[in-house]
């Protein structure tokens, strides 16, 4: 490790003593020299630590001040706050905004000041060398100040570089206070003391147990303008004008029955108006045991009179706790008490370990059966790798083993696995003390030391004190916090199941599973798809929060083992994503090193690493069970460090039960699909012959999803040399059963015209067939011809149109007039009379010949009919076949805004014009 020192002194070196705390590490000076760097080596104890890690976001640089804030106030180091506040603001931007990075925050207490450590994942930087000057920019710049104001502010700073990160720390010193000082500030110019309007007036109101006025001092008359008499007896609500700040539940008649409050607000003076004041309220008792609260008030713009600081001292929170009027909640807790359940939760832990002077705390709450502890927070320790990692409640046998009883470990090195939740943290020794209400257990608070032997049954009866007190409203908050997380879940599963019954396309329900996924429940997630019981699990679709880590997190799963097939409910652990992203990280960086192999400069690493950190966490696989199969996994993944929550595995349990029923009703209905698509496929032709002399197109539209089968077909095939017949049909219905006599129809047309039968024998013999069928027949319209092309340009047609819509004929002038006339329909009579019609077609003639989807289009009560088809035909003179059945399908789809409900097909035949020379 290389160490960076610049000019303001340099790092304590370490030196023995008798308590088992960590020292701060010695540091290496390197760099320029400075005329007024403190070169002497001082120790310095580490008395207490608290870490933080903050993820790559804007919002994470005030999360950071907020956590520094409240640990120096917590240690009592008030005098410092600021300075800190503002050296940790300005490096954390560097990392997160600047650098990109998550950023580790570290704060050590010791006997005489504070260290800060703010270590990014950002090694690229330029080392200082020796002996150089360092340059750190212009004061204007928006980035890059941090090292000019640890330079400014801190007593020494430094940073230290190593191949994956680098830290930049700073030391601030306290300030020397008067003995017996509790409190104290800088002496400061007249100009910069705090502005007063001549004498300053404290009014002095008491306040007693009903909210009513009993004392009003000669300040409270000037200040406000009312006799004591006048007021004296009236409730403190008839003259203060309180704040209703949104989410903000405090309000007078609470303040007034807290032991301290200190605050501004308003109170209405004898003229009417409002005066602004900041009021300091102490509760006390009188010798009969009756409470009032004293309340200390001064112009909001004398504030300085009053004001304290927010939080004080350790050793002030233990000179309340022995005042028999303080409340044990709010002194453990501070004031205010966190509204949110994290928030409680972290203030316990640091208070936790501060009572204690610990060097660690953490808290873990009990699931709902008690069977297993979720950790929820914890100081001192990794906080991300801990956070929701489970333990059993009942981790070994006998009384320290279990979670129900207080407990205190001399040294955990003696006890391999005693508390798993410590193991590789360092700590050896450790109290822990359960949370319970009415005798349930809802939680444990624990809090350990580096050093070995550090507590006793007495730190143990005080952290069980102190457990006690929380307890209740440790397990309010979380009753709420899972309230809103079920009405949450609830929401988002009606959303869910709304979007994937939306969709029965199966790519589009893989994509709708991850994106409802990512990243609510996880941060990235891949799905795997079973074709059926004898098929390896196959990886469809992978889906990161992150879309440039997609593309690495599909190629480490890809070269992996799926997870095995089980179809146990519930979520279970599989650990091979995160193992193969560790040995793939590892064997390039060595790669990098030049430790395996001669050393080249690989572009690859940082994705590399990036998908290592991406998959690093833990990574569950839910089965996706439907109909009593497998038919694949979802699995869920969360980056390194990171738990998934109880909660949100339940609800990822419901999500992919519904998940998977809806994937397999999106494989079934494309099972359907394809099925009535081939068979539709195989009821028309494969294609059109060519006729010499004769144009000839067909347009065909299937009405609805497509996964029915139509009943209209047609077909034109050749039955002897210079003779074709033609045919253009509907059958009652859609289905199988339709399709089977669709089938029958086109087949046995083709079969009884190559004998030579004639078009009413073949449509005779056609309709006997069908009535064979029984019940499974149906009914048919067709129109069908036989066509001649003629030498000299023209075309002979002979149909029979039984019970199907009239063929048009087109003449060159642009007269429409019918081809046949009306026969009886198939499928219906046993006996049918049926003749054909001679048709002559000359040069530039069209025949028109549709079903009746085309001719029972309708637009509310309106129908095109055959009498709009006859106009629509009317414009077509001159066109070719194709144009001509383009046309008629352009007009049939403008006539209704509709989708249409029948299948239509359009057949249109057109003898050319004669060429002239």
């Amino acid at each position: 490790m290389t160490t960076g020192l610049h000019p303001g002194g340099a790092p304590q070196e370490p030196r023995p003593t008798e308590h088992h705390s960590l020292l701060l590490p010695p540091q290496e000076r390197v760099g320029c020299g400075h005329p007024q760097a403190d070169t002497r080596t001082r120790s310095s104890v580490i008395t207490a630590r608290a870490a933080a890690s903050f993820e790559p976001v804007g919002r994470s640089v005030a999360t950071a001040r907020s956590f520094v804030r409240d640990t120096l106030q917590g240690w009592g180091f008030a005098d410092i706050v600021d300075d800190a506040v503002v050296l940790t603001s300005e490096l954390v931007t560097n990392a997160v905004v600047h650098a990109g990075t998550s950023a580790d925050v570290l704060c050590l207490r010791t006997d005489d000041g504070v260290r800060i450590e703010v270590a990014d994942r950002y090694p690229e930087r330029e080392i200082p060398l020796q002996a150089e000057a360092v340059s750190m920019g212009s004061p204007d710049r928006e980035g890059g100040r941090g090292l000019q104001l640890c330079a400014a502010l801190a007593a020494r700073w430094g940073v230290e570089y190593t191949p994956t990160q680098k830290q930049v720390w700073f030391q601030l010193d306290l300030p020397e206070r008067p003995v017996g000082t509790r409190a104290a500030g800088p002496s400061l110019p007249a100009e910069l003391l705090p502005l007063t309007d001549g004498r300053v007036r404290v009014a002095v109101v008491q306040i007693d147990r009903t909210g009513a006025l009993s004392a009003w001092n000669e300040d409270a008359e000037e200040l406000f303008g009312y006799p004591a008499e006048q007021v004296v007896g009236k409730p403190l609500t008839d003259l203060a004008a309180w704040p209703h700040t949104p989410g903000t539940s405090t309000g007078i008649a609470e303040a007034l029955q807290l032991s301290r409050w200190e605050g501004s607000y308003g109170i209405r003076g004898a003229n009417g108006r409002v005066t602004p004041v900041y009021a300091s309220h102490l509760r006390v008792r009188d010798t009969d045991g009756d409470p009032s609260t004293v309340c200390l008030l001064v112009r909001d713009h004398e504030r300085a009179v009053l004001q304290t600081p927010l939080r004080g001292s350790s050793s002030d929170a233990a000179t309340a706790s022995e005042s028999p009027s303080a409340d044990p909640f709010e002194v453990f807790i501070g004031s205010p008490a966190p509204d949110d359940l994290d928030g409680l939760l972290q203030r316990t832990v640091e208070r936790a370990r501060d009572m204690l002077d610990s060097d660690a705390a953490f808290l873990l709450l009990a699931t709902d059966d008690e069977t297993e502890l979720e950790v929820r927070a914890s100081t001192g320790l990794p906080s991300a790798r801990q956070r929701f990692a489970r333990v059993p409640v009942e981790a070994g046998p006998g009384r320290y083993g279990s979670a129900r009883m207080p407990a205190v470990h001399d040294d955990l090195t003696a006890v391999p696995g005693a508390v798993p939740l410590l193991n590789g943290t360092g700590m050896r020794s450790v109290v822990t003390v359960p949370l319970k209400v009415e005798g349930r257990l809802t939680g444990s608070l624990g809090v350990a030391a580096e050093a070995s032997g550090r507590y006793s049954n007495e730190e143990a009866l005080r952290l069980q004190f102190a457990a006690d007190r929380i307890a209740l409203a440790v397990e309010s908050a979380r009753l709420g916090e899972l309230e809103r997380l079920r009405r949450g879940s609830l929401s988002f599963l009606v959303e869910a199941s709304d979007l994937l019954a939306g969709t029965l396309d199966r790519d589009q329900t893989l994509a709708l599973m991850a994106q409802m996924t990512i990243p609510t429940l996880a941060t990235w997630c891949a799905v795997y798809t079973i074709a059926d019981q004898a098929s390896e699990p196959y990886l469809s679709y992978v889906l990161h929060e992150d879309e440039e880590r997609i593309d690495g997190l599909k190629a480490l799963l890809s070269k992996i083992r799926p997870p095995e097939p089980i179809p146990t409910p519930g979520a279970r652990i599989w650990s091979a994503p995160a193992e193969a992203a560790h040995q793939a990280a590892l064997r390039q960086s060595m790669r990098s090193l030049g430790l395996n192999e001669p050393a080249t400069v690989s572009s690859g690493i940082g994705t590399t690493l990036a998908t290592a950190a991406a998959v690093g966490g833990e990574t569950v696989v839910l089965p996706l069970v439907a109909r009593n199969r497998v038919i694949g996994m979802l699995t869920l993944g969360k980056p390194t460090d990171e738990h998934f929550r109880q909660e949100i595995l339940e609800l990822a349990e419901d999500l992919s039960r519904r998940a998977a029923l809806a994937l397999d009703n999106a494989r079934l209905y494309s099972e359907r699909m394809a099925i009535s698509q081939s068979l539709q496929r195989s009821l028309l032709p494969p294609g059109l012959p060519d006729i010499d002399g004769v144009e000839v197109d067909v347009i065909y539209r299937a009405a609805g999803e497509g996964n029915e089968v139509g009943g209209d077909f047609y077909d034109l095939f050749p039955i002897r040399d210079g003779a074709y017949g033609f045919a253009i049909g509907d059958v009652c219905g859609t289905g199988p059963n339709a399709a089977a006599v669709t089938g029958l129809a086109r087949h046995a047309l083709r079969l009884l015209a190559r004998e030579g039968l004639s078009g009413p024998m073949v449509l005779e013999r056609l309709n006997s067939a069908i009535l064979d069928e029984g019940d499974r027949g149906r009914f048919l319209t067709l129109l069908y011809g036989e066509l001649w092309p003629q030498e000299d340009g023209g075309a002979l047609l002979k149909v029979v149109c039984a019970g199907h819509p009239l063929p048009l004929r087109l003449r060159q002038d642009g007269t429409v007039e019918p081809a046949a006339e009306p026969q009886p329909l198939l499928g219906v009579m046993e006996e049918l009379d049926l003749y054909e019609q001679e048709v002559r077609l000359d040069p530039g003639d069209v025949l028109l010949c549709v079903t009746d989807g085309v001719t029972e289009r309708r637009e509310g009560t309106r129908m095109l009919g055959d009498d709009g088809l006859a106009d629509v035909l009317t414009a077509c003179t001159g066109l070719t076949a194709g144009a001509v059945a383009a046309r008629i399908m352009r007009a049939v789809e403008r006539f209704a805004s509709d989708a249409p409900s029948d299948d239509m097909a359009i057949l249109a035949m057109r003898v050319p014009g004669l060429q002239k020379d």
